[in-house]
């Protein structure tokens, strides 16, 4: 295959993949109806820092311990689904809280520490490390050296690829959500929706299976 060809099916596929409305996208958008441009550009940051350790992890072939320790899987899969479920539980609460209170005065997620959660919440979905597993080997060639250095470079640029096309949807939901976030009713309804968000992705990722 030549380097054009091989490039062209390389990028589209990553392009593709990171466009799928998959539980990282919806974090994220969920995440920038209810806090805005800079909460869902943080926590897309977030989601794909966490994705490099599984990058680096499928470079050194610890993400194979996942794909083959039912064990392994079960544990971070559970520890997962615990910390959306707590993420979710904590965005009704605080929509529940905030009919009492005016809203400049609610309380909100810093960047930081969305930032922080995005990592958490793909270092803790073990599918994530089992797809970089997947798909990155159908892209190496014998012939270009070290599996491990092009597995790392690899990863890299379909990080890069997710961060490009999370920033595009989250300015595009900043747009759409901007003007709602100023009425508290319907500030109330964005964190339900934040809070069912992310208690669903727990519930899906509860029940996620290896294959």
């Amino acid at each position: 295959m030549s380097d054009p060809a091989f490039w062209l099916v390389f990028f589209s596929a990553a392009l593709a993949l990171n466009l799928s409305p998959g539980p990282d996208l919806l974090f994220i958008l969920s995440r920038t109806l209810s806090g805005g441009r800079r909460i869902g550009i943080a926590s897309a940051c977030g989601v794909c820092s966490g994705a490099l350790v599984h990058v680096a992890a499928a470079a050194l072939g610890i993400s194979a311990i996942l794909a083959t320790s039912a064990l392994a899987f079960a544990v971070v899969k559970y520890v997962g689904a615990a910390y959306l479920l707590y993420l979710g539980i904590q965005a009704l609460r605080s929509a529940g809280a905030g009919a009492a209170l005016d809203l400049r005065a609610a309380p909100r997620v810093s960047a930081w520490r969305a930032y922080r959660q995005g990592i958490l919440v793909d270092i803790l979905n073990p599918k994530a490390a089992i797809f970089f597993m997947a798909f990155l080997p159908q892209f190496i060639r014998p012939d270009q050296g070290a599996v491990a250095v092009q597995l790392l470079f690899l990863g890299a640029l379909v990080v890069l690829v997710a961060i490009i096309v999370e920033c595009a949807m989250v300015l595009l939901a900043a747009r759409a959500s901007s003007a709602l976030r100023g009425n508290l009713r319907l500030n109330q309804w964005l964190n339900r929706f934040l809070g069912s968000v992310l208690i669903g992705l727990g519930i899906r990722l509860g029940f996620a299976e290896r294959a």
